[in-house]
């Protein structure tokens, strides 16, 4: 089998066990298959992971493969990685150039309000990185992540690719990724994730100062992923929790009648011993 057909058959394993123990079924694959760690890391989403930042007073950032360097993370507010990293690690560690930075902070800040505005708690983090050196064009990932106190949580995680087409316009490429997992009490439990792609061209200022055109990507992005999170919810509702309510109030019937026809069997069988 080449590596093409053994990164398919992994991916099609994955797709079809139990989406609630993703991230072991993950390492078991690259265990038996070492060489298809990276590509397997890369394209699997796997529920975000939290973590506390000491030099911003303990404050939480997510965790995922877009700001992990070795076995450390990246913290959006202090920029710095942890557990630290090795002085010779941290020459080679992926960082954003110092205008990128900027953007990236701002972003941070803005995303942390529509967080609390949309998710009324739960943590995010926004992770920019350089395309390509003297250009523009920029990659990056906002996370969010909301979860209760039981095992219940609903991770949502943007990847985004900004690409200059010209002076005044720049297209917007956004795959979002969305893992839900409800647990209520242990009497139904539903898992899994749904993946959408979306791109638009936006105008952007031309001649614009940095503050000025940092504000536009953040207007832009947010009002697209904005659209995304709306459109995506409604499916999630719309589609699936309903599908999910029509089978379970099917098997609930079909129970239901079954026990039915059972206590009327028994009650035709005592009434035949009765008339022995």
């Amino acid at each position: 089998m080449s590596s093409e057909e053994a990164f398919d058959a992994a991916l099609d394993l994955l797709r079809r066990l139990d989406p609630t123990h993703i991230q072991k079924h993950l390492l078991n694959l690259i265990e038996l298959e070492p060489s298809l760690a990276e590509d397997l890391l890369s394209s699997t989403d796997t529920p975000l992971s939290v973590q506390r930042d000491p030099k911003s007073s303990q404050r939480e950032y997510l965790c995922c493969d877009y700001n992990r360097d070795i076995d450390s993370y990246r913290s959006p507010w202090s920029n710095d990685y942890y557990p630290p990293l090795a002085d010779a690690d941290l020459v080679e560690s992926p960082f954003p150039s110092g205008s990128l930075r900027k953007l990236e902070i701002i972003a941070n800040d803005s995303f942390d309000i529509y967080r609390d505005l949309y998710y009324e708690g739960g943590i995010s983090s926004v992770y920019l990185w350089d395309l390509e050196e003297e250009s523009r064009d920029f990659a990056g990932v906002v996370l969010f992540k909301k979860s209760d106190q039981s095992s219940s949580n609903w991770d949502s995680i943007h990847v985004l690719e900004v690409i200059f087409e010209n002076d005044v316009e720049a297209t917007y490429r956004v795959t979002t990724t969305i893992i839900l997992h409800l647990d209520k009490q242990q009497k139904i439990t539903l898992s899994g994730n749904l993946t959408r792609q979306t791109e638009k061209t936006l105008s952007v200022p031309s001649d614009a100062t940095e503050e000025q055109l940092n504000v536009a990507h953040i207007t832009n992005l947010g009002t697209l992923i904005e659209d995304i999170e709306s459109q995506m919810r409604n499916l999630l509702e719309t589609v699936y929790f309903e599908k999910t309510r029509d089978i379970y109030h099917e098997v609930r019937s079909s129970i239901t009648g079954s026990d039915k026809l059972n206590k009327a069997n028994q009650e035709e069988v005592i009434k035949g011993l009765q008339n022995l």
